[in-house]
């Protein structure tokens, strides 16, 4: 090969590497992974799922749904806020995320990652029996003020979601946190037997987790902690109305990816997002199952996520959860 020769064939290498890192910039170009902090079959596992399954559609590419599990959701966290932030690992982050750091177990807080869009609330409900003498929040409340220690709480762990969110109830109306004394579930639906056999007297769980004991008839909602009321429950009124507090607490859910994600990167999964949410898909999939849905866009999820963040830090405080 002559000098002619060997520097058009140079030339020509270079401008097809050109043409291919100019291909390489229509993202995505290869498989992405959505990563659940949560186990499979749960409800953030669903959550995730449907959204993987409708952005691959969108984004032409596989979009692998990868669980993983443990640290009481720390280890999922960790891997999303660990990952490259090239678009590739993207993952579903929970309200847990504003719960683990003010506990200890974890120095991660939502700042660490680039929010891309809030996607589900389930908002707490008040739940007692049906043959509770209480049939309202105000008289519920009045009670657990005046017999300290009588009437106790279940639904979740020691510090969980909805502990919090009646400790956080409490200290609103200026009742002590631990007037209502917890006891630790394995989750909600233990937490409601246990409501309608007698040993508990209140559950602030989420209404679709209740649903299917109030349509039963086994158990009343007095209130939802929410600014509205439920679309699907529409007779049980909002804390607002029932005792003219604002205060609201939900279990969440929302797409995140780690910090630093390129703009356009970003822009592109969010549109994505944007038309899942939309889609009759997901409203289908999401009313089935009776979870809340709710959109925020970036800038409003993370005012989202920073609102939750010190509002169950306020309260882990008050109730001595936090480390």
């Amino acid at each position: 090969m002559n000098r002619r020769s060997l520097l058009g064939a140079v030339v020509g290498l270079v401008a097809a590497g050109l043409m291919a890192g100019g291909a390489g910039a229509a993202y995505p170009e290869r498989p992405i992974t959505l990563v659940v902090p949560w186990a499979a079959g749960g409800g953030t596992d669903a959550v995730a799922r449907i959204l993987g399954t409708l952005l691959e559609k969108d984004l032409k590419q596989p979009v692998n749904v990868v669980n993983r599990t443990g640290g009481s959701g720390v280890v999922g966290h960790q891997a999303i806020a660990e990952a490259k932030p090239d678009g590739y690992t993207i993952g579903i982050i929970t309200v847990e995320i504003g719960m683990m750091h003010w506990q200890g177990l974890t120095k991660l807080t939502w700042a660490d990652y680039t929010p891309l869009a809030l996607v589900n609330a389930d908002p707490a409900g008040l739940q007692v029996a049906a043959n509770s003498p209480h049939k309202d929040a105000k008289s519920l409340l009045a009670a657990i003020k005046a017999n300290p220690g009588k009437l106790k709480a279940s639904g979740t762990g020691q510090g969980g979601i909805w502990h919090l969110a009646l400790a956080g109830l409490l200290k609103d109306q200026k009742i002590d946190p631990g007037a209502a004394p917890w006891v630790p579930s394995q989750g909600a639906a233990p937490g409601l037997q246990d409501l309608v056999a007698g040993g508990v007297d209140i559950v602030p769980c989420s209404l679709p987790e209740a649903r299917a004991l109030i349509d039963a008839g086994k158990v009343k909602s007095l209130a939802i902690m929410d600014a509205k009321r439920s679309p699907s429950l529409k007779d049980i009124p909002t804390l607002k109305e029932a005792l003219g507090t604002g205060w609201t607490m939900a279990a969440w859910r929302g797409i995140a990816a780690p910090k630093g994600l390129p703009k356009d990167v970003a822009d592109k999964l969010v549109a994505a997002l944007d038309k899942a949410y939309k889609s009759k898909e997901y409203k289908d999939f999401m009313d089935q199952r009776g979870f809340g849905m709710i959109w925020g866009n970036p800038t409003e999820f993370a005012t989202f996520m920073d609102k939750s963040n010190k509002d169950l830090g306020a309260v882990m405080k008050a109730v001595g959860l936090a480390k």
